[in-house]
């Protein structure tokens, strides 16, 4: 677009010149896919009649769901509809949503400032929807869309504004520089005003609604939406250790109607799901703008604890280079405060669901680092059901399945994996008792685990099966106690509980 700066000033200019642009397409889409989340008759026909207007957004749509993040059984998705019932019609439409408003934005200039602000607009988003489910299910994806569209101005001007927002950028960056007054004197219009003028034309007023509720906290949703943008603020500027987000934990609890340790634990978890998303959903390497959460202690008391050494990287700074896997010492020992603590994170995440990778690493690092078991690891159904595959792992060795483990399963593949699925039971191999199932325990079985007593669990998701969970002590070649096996038991009811939440979601 050749640059328009000498016509372009002041509000209705702006909303002549933006309008004029793509954005009034990607608009209707986010328009007509908020409408089927505000309808209690919405069909998957109309949902995926909305997504296949557009061929380019049906085809991300897709290749989204079929993600080890959506998707983390592999179960191959053609259609929009087959991906709605293997995802979830929420979760399709909030895809759906995403993909169209952060291709839409990014199509044309991916300066800098548009992807810092885009992804901490997406950040703030996926905090404030997942507060919002704690108040009421119907306004999550109202909440989401006004959180994600709260700076749709600005983000609309570093999109469109050709060489007006090059020159923009060098009067900000002049010393003493007020934004109010630079802004007024280069556009003539300040961002907020061209949001709240941008929503109106697209027929999007009652989310401007809401977005102006924010700026004073006026209602639930509006304060989700306030809390959502600020938390984004506050870590993009100055990382998720600093105080002033650490203020923001007992606000939140307080939405939610929770406890500070459960709301940071929500906190988290949505930060780690929004960095996952991001990285699916856009083009753009939108994840580089947003502070890694992934090393983060969910336990708020480790954190309050954590000192920060001048001259030493702070946890944001290390945790975005993915740390090795911890290595399982051949003496490893049970702490039950961690433990019990990783039970008691599973039982609220069974309630208020988190992403699957939080989920998974609390059941990891609960049997692992909590109940003492060496080895630990979640082998999930996947390829149409047709495979046992590692989803994840911990433990000495334990890399290699993740890279390598694949079990068949099925009517001709007869093994103490698909028994243990089969009659959803715990089972400790090794032990007299079990000794009528060791023809299950087939050279493949073997090959692939070692020979030795292992502990091995069903996890069922609903009337969904999910996988077995797995354990052993090999390294030291310690027997589990009954106490170790109880715990192993309980976490892989609580795994399927939590999943079974998440797909509800």
């Amino acid at each position: 677009m050749t640059d328009l700066n000498n016509e372009t000033h002041g509000l209705r200019s702006w909303l002549e010149r933006l309008n004029r642009a793509e954005l009034p397409a990607m608009a209707v889409v986010v328009h007509d896919l908020l409408r089927l989340s505000q309808s209690e008759t919405a069909s998957v026909a109309q949902l995926t009649e909305v997504l296949m207007r557009d061929a380019a957004l049906a085809s991300k749509v897709l290749r989204v769901s079929n993600s080890v993040y959506c998707n983390p059984g592999r179960e191959v998705i053609k259609t929009l509809s087959r991906a709605v019932v293997v995802v979830g019609f929420d979760q399709v439409r909030m895809i759906g949503l995403s993909v169209s408003l952060l291709d839409g934005l990014l199509k044309n200039s991916p300066r800098e400032q548009l992807q810092a602000l885009l992804a901490r607009s997406f950040h703030g988003a996926v905090q404030a929807r997942n507060m919002a489910q704690y108040l009421n299910q119907r306004q999550q994806e109202e909440v989401f869309i006004a959180t994600l569209l709260s700076h749709i101005g600005e983000l609309a001007f570093w999109s469109h504004a050709g060489k007006t927002a090059d020159r923009l950028v060098a009067s900000l960056n002049e010393p003493g520089a007020d934004p109010d007054k630079v802004l007024k004197r280069e556009i003539g219009v300040t961002f907020d005003q061209l949001t709240v003028g941008l929503l109106k034309t697209w027929n999007m007023g009652e989310i401007g609604q809401l977005i102006q509720a924010s700026r004073s906290s006026d209602g639930p949703a509006a304060r989700a939406v306030a809390l959502g943008s600020t938390l984004a603020e506050r870590v993009a500027g100055k990382g998720w250790t600093h105080e002033s987000v650490q203020a923001l934990i007992e606000p939140v609890a307080e939405l939610i109607g929770t406890d500070a340790e459960h709301a940071w634990q929500q906190l988290v978890g949505s930060g780690q799901e929004a960095v996952r998303i991001a990285g699916n959903c856009s083009n753009a390497d939108l994840q580089q703008w947003i502070p890694r959460a992934d090393d983060l202690p969910l336990d708020l008391s480790a954190l309050l604890q954590m000192e920060v050494v001048p001259g030493t990287p702070s946890v944001d700074e290390v945790s975005a280079e993915r740390k090795p896997e911890v290595e399982a010492d051949p003496l490893l020992q049970p702490n039950l405060e961690m433990l019990k603590l990783s039970v008691d994170h599973l039982k609220l995440m069974a309630r208020a669901p988190m992403d699957v990778d939080t989920i998974l690493h609390t059941v990891m690092q609960g049997l692992h680092r909590g109940a003492g078991i060496e080895r630990i690891a979640l082998m999930v159904l996947a390829e149409q059901q047709t495979q046992f595959r590692v989803r994840t792992a911990i433990g000495k060795g334990t890399q290699r399945w993740r890279e390598t483990f694949a079990l068949p399963c099925g009517d001709g593949a007869k093994h103490i994996f698909g028994h243990v699925l089969a009659q959803r039971d715990c089972l400790w191999l090794g032990g007299p008792k079990s000794q009528e199932l060791q023809s299950l325990v087939t050279p493949a079985v073997v090959e692939l685990v070692g020979s030795g007593p292992f502990a091995i669990a069903p996890v069922i998701a609903g009337s969904r099966r999910v996988g077995v969970l797995y354990g052993d002590m090999r390294l030291s070649g310690r027997e589990l106690s009954a106490s170790q096996l109880a715990a192993f038991k309980r976490v892989a009811e609580l795994t399927g509980l939590c999943l079974q939440r998440l797909s509800q979601r």
